[in-house]
């Protein structure tokens, strides 16, 4: 396919060359345009998302080759593609994708993890929905599928990918309970679907969960930050319920013996959503559902802010210092 634009040689970027604090992204103005392999998609990123999985490669928490640039998700338009790239996307087509090296004008992305934007969704929110919108809704659907009246418990639901489960589990008719870091931040969760909002280091979680299921826990814990909390989620969780481990805000869950979920015949998932949608079939099905959802159910999209490239250490620092609601994007 040719590029009906002029494509340049060199770009804007964040290179990470070591692991470490905020310190180590660096702002580039010469990193080479990527030309797209077989399967990949050249875009201009318009959008660009910043996720808290981007912070775990920084310290090296998930350890990946460096030098590397960050980033999981972005908005943009089609430049060019690699002949072999399916399904077949035009240039200046409006398209929205997930793979690697988000922080850069331009992205050499895979085809297969690639979406046109409907348009009735504009170019931010569909950066600021797919990754986190997408994690939301399978967690929902296969990590424990929820069943309409459940109560469930939801960790850290000011959050990007909290707001979207309280959303989509409000949508699908669920019960939920949500905590969140501060009084600042009950607004969010509430406006976002959650029945009661329990503020952490203030309220008694666990004795508000026994007071809203009579007893009983709840179905599922979504729980997204760790450490700090799985253990309360053990106790949280109802007969034959699931504790859906998705993330480590607060540091990785420590090993546990597995014969004490026999108590309660509790299911312990740790899941990511790339397993979630590994084919094409897999991730236009999520997608689509997705993207329905947001029309269908009028979604609140919740950016926090958008930050120009350069100040990628200050939105990292936000991030990390728990001081965001919903989704970071940043303009190259």
């Amino acid at each position: 396919m040719a590029s009906t634009t002029q494509i340049p040689k060199t770009m804007k970027g964040i290179l990470v060359e070591k692991t470490g604090g905020t310190e180590v992204l660096q702002y580039k103005t010469d990193l080479p345009v990527p030309e797209p392999k077989e399967g990949e998609v050249l875009i201009k990123n318009d959008f660009i998302g910043i996720n808290y999985i981007d912070t775990y490669f920084r310290t090296g928490l998930y350890p990946s080759q460096k030098p590397e640039i960050l980033g999981r998700d972005a908005s943009g338009t089609v430049v060019h593609a690699h002949p072999s790239a399916t399904p077949t996307f035009h240039p200046g087509e409006r398209v929205v994708w997930m793979g690697t090296s988000g922080y850069a004008e331009y992205t050499a992305a895979p085809a297969s993890k690639t979406m046109a934007i409907p348009s009735a969704i504009s170019s931010p929110d569909a950066c600021a929905a797919l990754l986190q919108g997408l994690t939301a809704l399978t967690l929902t659907e296969e990590a424990h599928k929820v069943e309409k009246g459940d109560w469930v418990l939801v960790l850290a639901a000011s959050g990007g990918v909290g707001v979207w489960l309280c959303q989509i589990l409000r949508a699908k008719g669920v019960r939920t309970i949500a905590t969140v870091g501060s009084e600042g931040k009950v607004g969010v969760a509430r406006e976002s679907g959650a029945e009661v909002v329990l503020v952490e280091g203030r309220d008694d979680v666990l004795g508000r969960v026994r007071e809203c299921t009579g007893g009983k826990g709840v179905a599922a814990v979504f729980d997204g930050v760790g450490k700090d909390t799985f253990e309360r989620g053990l106790e949280c969780v109802a007969l034959k319920g699931t504790l859906v481990s998705f993330g480590n805000a607060s540091g990785p869950v420590a090993p546990f013996a597995i014969a004490r979920l026999s108590a309660k015949n509790v299911k312990v998932v740790r899941p990511t959503v790339m397993n979630y949608i590994v084919t094409r079939e897999e991730f236009e099905h999520y997608t689509s559902r997705l993207f329905k959802m947001m029309v269908d159910e009028h979604f609140t999209i919740r950016i926090h802010e958008t930050y120009p490239l350069k100040d990628v250490a200050r939105a990292h620092n936000d991030l990390e210092g728990r001081k965001t609601m919903g989704k970071l994007l940043m303009t190259p």
